[in-house]
């Protein structure tokens, strides 16, 4: 696993005009190397001959046998920064690439002067991000593992209501039954938000009881194999007024039109446009203020983006959510979620919680 990427990766260092690319971040590190540690740093030179080089401390030298192949391995101090001049290629003078969207400017200081004058330190941030746009199969069926796992907790959970209980003992429910059931972490801290304060898209779950007759944005998702998923459901507890099914409706409506959009070649804001065109024509734009989704892998967020600002082409391969919603300030919110892997000819919707609008 960990060779083939550092393949592909030394082969985009090189077409960079760099030396050598130094990885720091730990999702990348990990993604790189296969490493889970919290103190670890590779050095992945140019070219199907470039060196490599891995550096930890004491504390995780057995881990990273057992967890890193293809990279010579070296025991470091706590400061790894002052061991990096002696993983790098011999090569004088030398362009070192560095995640500048990850590297402090004190960080970077102290970077240059441990490596001296000969090392030109060359900002090439986003390098492991472009690669981890495109899932590999394993990194797909992870995927799936995560979002299998916690649509069973969803379901799980449901079945004891949500009338009565307070927002913060039902998403501890949920992680409860994410964890039981094999899951190391929720994705994040699950969102469950009813009535006016679903109206929030980033709600927190209160010690307040949620009432009969509304609606619950519930969101959520587990890590499994170190991957995430992603899924939100919006559910009623009773009989809801005209408007709320409407809005309901609408939202769902515009998600499915969004999932139609799904493949291979449209860009991130074609997408986003397709399901926010039945927003903006039933009046509610300005109702509808976020993206339509992001890219999900290591990390919850992550690239691609379904958004406006998003002209990149989707590729086979990539993992992303569709998730457009409603938000009426003081009165509630709607938001319908599906985690989904673009195919060349569209997508394949991991998520199998039912849509039309659940009652409990």
């Amino acid at each position: 696993m960990s060779d083939a990427r550092a393949q592909r990766l030394a082969a985009a260092v090189a077409a960079r005009e760099l030396d050598a690319l130094l990885v720091t971040e730990p999702v990348n590190l990990r993604y790189v190397t296969g490493f889970t540690g919290t103190n670890g740093l590779a050095v992945v030179g140019a070219g199907a001959d470039g060196a490599r080089a891995f550096v930890t401390d004491f504390r995780y030298v057995e881990r990273a046998a057992e967890e890193v192949d293809g990279f010579e391995q070296r025991r470091g101090g706590r400061e790894l920064f002052d061991d990096v001049a002696g993983a790098l290629p011999e090569k004088r003078p030398l362009r070192l690439g560095f995640d500048d969207a990850a590297l402090s400017v004190r960080r970077h200081r102290e970077l240059g002067a441990a490596l001296g004058e000969e090392v030109e330190l060359v900002a090439a941030g986003g390098m492991v991000e472009d690669l981890r746009r495109v899932k590999e199969p394993d990194e797909l069926d992870r995927v799936r593992a995560a979002a299998a796992l916690a649509d069973e907790a969803f379901t799980a959970m449901l079945e004891r209501g949500l009338t009565g209980r307070t927002e913060h003992a039902v998403a501890l429910d949920l992680e409860d039954e994410m964890r039981h059931r094999g899951a190391r972490a929720p994705s994040f801290p699950s969102i469950v938000a009813g009535g006016a304060h679903g109206a929030l898209p980033h709600a927190e779950p209160r010690d307040v009881e949620i009432p009969a007759g509304t609606l619950v944005v519930i969101d959520f998702g587990a890590v499994v194999d170190g991957y995430c998923s992603d899924c939100t459901r919006t559910v009623a507890t009773g009989e809801l007024d005209g408007e709320a099914a409407e809005v309901y409706a609408l939202v769902l409506r515009a998600q499915r039109a969004g999932l139609d959009a799904v493949r291979a070649g449209p860009s991130g804001r074609e997408v986003d446009a397709a399901a926010r065109g039945p927003i903006e024509e039933a009046g509610r734009g300005d109702e509808f203020g976020h993206g339509l989704g992001h890219g999900v892998g290591l990390e919850v967020h992550e690239a691609p983006r379904l958004a406006k600002s998003d002209e990149s082409p989707l590729e086979a391969g990539n993992v992303v959510t569709v998730e457009p919603g409603v938000y009426l300030p003081g009165r509630f919110g709607v938001r319908i979620e599906d985690l989904v892997v673009v195919t060349d000819d569209g997508a394949e919707i991991l998520s199998s919680v039912g849509k039309d609008l659940i009652t409990v």
